[in-house]
């Protein structure tokens, strides 16, 4: 009786697809994740926190990927910091996008460049395509008076590329076919009140989305032009328990995903009273919720839930 019981339960349950709990990764932490979907495939580029770590000194790159929104698979280290001849330290959040059968790598090293990395899948592995930064703090256009991090590509529906970066300020350049060099001169978005830092940028329905950190929040402006100006429209997400908080927005079999991270695994792990309890701003997690647009093409705000979201087919 009581096995029957279990697998009545078991049944319903995948019935319902409610199979999903956060955070979605827990056998290493994960952050500041990157969704992107390519070949029908839902990819994760996360930046990947040491188990120890007491600062934001991460090492090197993991790929995740998942077709039902339940299960990941992690395909390893993509890219590490040992690979990179001119980066010293500090592989933060990375994102990833295809062009020509090619995958195109963004990462930031040192607090102060962005590089990119070729592969030719979208799991990787990854090769540094240049042997220098594409884009530094010091550059020529740049205004950055903090750390020059967090690169987000774009490539809009008349094939023009784009790469944003930055802290404090939003900095854009237009990217060559070759997806490693860049055209023109570094500009400057306007319109992105309180913006912080996790620039993402996305179009639905002819308007584009740029979302990022701001307050300890995760707010939004939106436009007609990728380029800008944006009006500011508000928060999508409130504050989480790592303190930092890193999003991005996707696609994926009809919904609309909002991909984010919190301290809940590593809270989970360090005994209550522990000193280490400390350092869990540092070891993160990533999460997922859906998200919702209302009919004006605004979002409305995402809820943290322990459930994450449904399996799908």
């Amino acid at each position: 009786m009581q096995r029957s019981c279990f697998l009545f339960f078991v049944i319903l349950g995948l019935a319902r697809g409610v199979c999903a709990t956060n955070p979605i990764i827990t056998h290493m932490y994960t952050a500041d994740p990157s969704a992107r979907v390519f070949n029908d495939v839902l990819y994760l580029y996360p930046s990947h926190d040491r188990d120890q770590a007491q600062w934001w000194d991460m090492e090197d790159w993991h790929v995740f990927s998942t077709t039902n929104m339940v299960d990941y698979k992690d395909h390893g280290v993509a890219l590490a910091l040992n690979d990179i001849s001119w980066a010293d330290q500090y592989a933060w959040a990375p994102d990833c996008i295809e062009r020509n059968g090619k995958y195109y790598f963004y990462f930031p090293t040192d607090q102060e460049h962005i590089g990119v990395a070729v592969g030719d899948r979208p799991e990787g592995p990854f090769k540094d395509a240049l042997g220098k930064p594409l884009l530094s703090k010091g550059d020529l256009g740049v205004v950055c008076d903090r750390d020059f991090i967090d690169p987000c590509p774009f490539i809009d529906d008349d094939g023009k590329a784009y790469l944003f970066a930055g802290q404090h300020t939003v900095n854009v350049i237009e990217l060559n076919e070759d997806m490693i060099s860049y055209k023109g001169e570094v500009k400057i978005v306007e319109g992105t009140d309180k913006f912080f830092e996790a620039i993402w940028i996305h179009k639905r329905d002819g308007i584009y989305y740029l979302s990022y950190s701001g307050g300890g929040k995760i707010q939004y402006a939106i436009s007609d032009n990728v380029l800008g100006p944006y009006a500011f429209k508000g928060v999508i997400f409130d504050k989480v328990n790592s303190r930092t908080n890193h999003h991005s927005i996707v696609e994926y079999k009809g919904k609309w995903y909002f991909f984010y991270h919190n301290a809940d695994l590593a809270l989970k792990n360090i005994p209550e009273g522990s000193k280490e309890r400390k350092y869990i701003r540092w070891r993160r997690s990533v999460c997922v919720e859906e998200l919702f647009y209302n009919e004006d093409g605004t979002i409305r705000k995402v809820t943290q839930t322990k459930a994450g979201v449904p399996r799908v087919k």
